[in-house]
C-alpha cells in the first residue's frame, strides 16, 4: 500500500502522541474507513486497538498499558462516564466533529483479565439513516414491507443473530412512516440514532425502568406506532401484542435464526397462539454479506453447469447466473475485494392457511413449508440469488449462513 491509501494507519505515531491527538487520530481514521467498531483491548503488557470493518476485525496498533489506560481515561471524560469505575460495565455517548462528519459514538467498557476493554461504536450523523430501498431487499420483498407498513395496526417482528442489521431496518421503516400524520414512539437500549419528529425514549435499569414498563407508559402516550428495541421477556411479548391487537402497528426485533423460527419463540416466550396470529403482519429475518468490489471482482463461467442458478432461474434477468464471482482486491477497496454490506432476507407475510398454523401452534417446518409455498424466499435461494447477481461470493455465503439453512447439513 502507498501513502494515500486510507487504510494505512500510521501505528508508530501514536506512542509519540497525547491521549487527544492519539484518539483523535484513532477516531477519524475509523470513521474514513467507514468502521463500524473501534476496540482497545487490555492485556498484561500491551493494548491492542482494533477496528471491526464490513464485519471483520483488522488490528490497528499495539500500545503500552499505560498508554491504553490513558486512551481509555481520556474517552471516558469527553463522554461523561465515571473515570474513578474500573469495575463495573459503563456506557457513555460522545459526539464528536472531524471535518464534514459529525460522529455519534456509543461507548462502553468492561472489566477484564488484565484491565478495562472499550468499544467505541462509530456512526457519522451525517450520513444519515438508509432507506428500506437501501438495505439488499429484492423489489418483491420491498413492496411486501411496504404493504405491511400501511397497515394501521398489527405487529411486524424483524428477527436475526446480533450484529445482523436488525436496527438500520427498523429504522429504515421508522423514516418510511415518520411522513408527519403519525404519533411514533420507541423504546430503546440505548437510543442509537436520534429521529426528528420521533418520540423515542430509553431504558434506565437504575431507575426500573425496562422494556415492559416503558411500554406501559408510553401506550399512555396515545401513539399510532411503537418500536421496541428488543422483545426479550414474557411481559413485553404479551404487552406488544396486546397494543398490536388494540389498534397500534408495533415494530420489534427478535432473536431468531429464520423467519418462521421467530414464531416459536414467541411461543417460548408465553405468547398466545390465537392472539399472535391474530396481529401478526409479517416476519423479516436477515443477515448481513460483504458485497463484492464492483471495480475488482472476478468471474468465473459457470455456464458448463446449468443447474447451479436452477432453484432461482425464474428470478434472474437476462445475462445473470453465468458466472460466480469472488473478491480480487484493489484500490478502490483497500485490497480487501469487498466494499459495503448488503443484507440477506426472508420476508415472511401471513395469509390465513399460515395464521391457522400459528393459532394451533404448529411445528416451524409447517410454518415455512406454507410460507415458501406463499412465495417466500428463504436464505437458502436468497444467498443463490445473490452470488447470481454478482453481489457476494459463495465463499461468503458459506461464512455467513450456517449449514441448515443452505441445504448443506449432509
Amino acid at each position: 500500500m502507498n501513502s494515500d491509501d486510507p487504510f494505512q494507519f500510521p501505528a508508530s505515531d501514536l506512542p509519540l502522541m497525547d491521549a487527544e491527538a492519539a484518539m483523535d487520530l484513532l477516531i477519524s481514521h475509523s470513521a474514513n474507513i467507514k468502521a463500524s467498531d473501534l476496540f482497545l483491548h487490555t492485556d498484561e503488557t500491551s493494548t491492542e486497538i482494533a477496528v471491526r470493518q464490513l464485519g471483520t476485525v483488522r488490528r490497528l496498533a499495539v500500545v503500552s498499558p499505560e498508554q491504553g489506560r490513558q486512551l481509555i481515561t481520556y474517552v471516558k471524560v469527553m463522554a461523561g462516564m465515571n473515570i474513578s469505575e474500573h469495575r463495573r460495565p459503563m456506557d457513555g455517548r460522545w459526539i464528536r466533529h472531524f471535518d464534514d462528519m459529525r460522529l455519534d459514538m456509543r461507548i462502553n467498557t468492561i472489566a477484564t483479565l488484565f484491565g478495562e476493554d472499550m468499544t467505541l461504536r462509530v456512526w457519522d450523523r451525517n450520513v444519515g439513516i438508509r432507506s428500506i430501498n437501501e438495505l439488499g431487499m429484492l423489489p418483491n420483498d420491498i413492496g411486501k414491507l411496504h404493504s405491511m407498513l400501511a397497515s394501521p395496526s398489527g405487529l411486524i417482528l424483524v428477527t436475526g443473530p446480533t450484529g445482523t442489521g436488525k436496527t438500520t431496518t427498523l429504522y429504515a421503516c421508522l423514516e418510511h412512516l415518520n411522513d408527519g400524520t403519525r404519533k411514533i414512539s420507541t423504546l430503546e437500549d440505548p437510543v442509537e440514532y436520534a429521529l426528528k419528529g420521533v418520540r423515542q425514549a430509553q431504558t434506565q435499569a437504575k431507575l426500573g425502568l425496562d422494556f415492559p414498563e416503558l411500554l406501559r407508559n408510553v401506550l399512555r402516550q396515545s401513539p399510532d406506532v411503537i418500536m421496541v428495541g428488543e422483545i426479550r421477556d414474557q411481559e413485553t411479548a404479551a404487552t406488544a401484542i396486546r397494543a398490536a391487537n388494540s389498534g397500534h402497528l408495533v415494530l420489534a426485533t427478535l432473536h431468531a435464526p429464520v423467519a418462521a423460527a421467530a414464531v416459536q419463540s414467541m411461543f417460548a416466550l408465553g405468547s398466545n397462539p390465537f392472539f399472535l396470529s391474530s396481529c401478526l403482519l409479517g416476519i423479516v429475518a436477515q443477515r448481513l454479506v460483504r458485497k463484492l468490489c464492483d471495480h475488482c471482482k472476478v468471474a468465473y463461467d459457470v455456464t458448463e453447469a446449468p443447474e447451479t442458478f436452477a432453484p432461482v432461474r425464474e428470478l434472474l434477468k437476462t445475462g445473470e447466473g453465468n458466472a460466480i464471482y469472488g473478491p480480487s482486491g484493489c484500490d478502490k477497496c483497500h485490497g480487501l475485494g469487498y466494499s459495503s454490506l448488503t443484507g440477506l432476507f426472508e420476508l415472511m407475510t401471513l395469509n390465513q392457511q399460515i395464521r391457522k398454523l400459528i393459532a394451533t401452534a404448529r411445528p416451524k417446518e409447517e410454518i415455512e413449508k406454507a410460507a415458501i409455498a406463499a412465495s417466500m424466499l428463504e436464505f437458502r435461494r436468497s444467498a443463490l440469488l445473490c452470488v447470481a447477481m454478482g453481489d457476494t461470493s459463495a465463499e461468503e455465503i458459506v461464512r455467513d449462513l450456517p449449514p441448515e439453512h443452505l441445504g448443506l447439513e449432509d
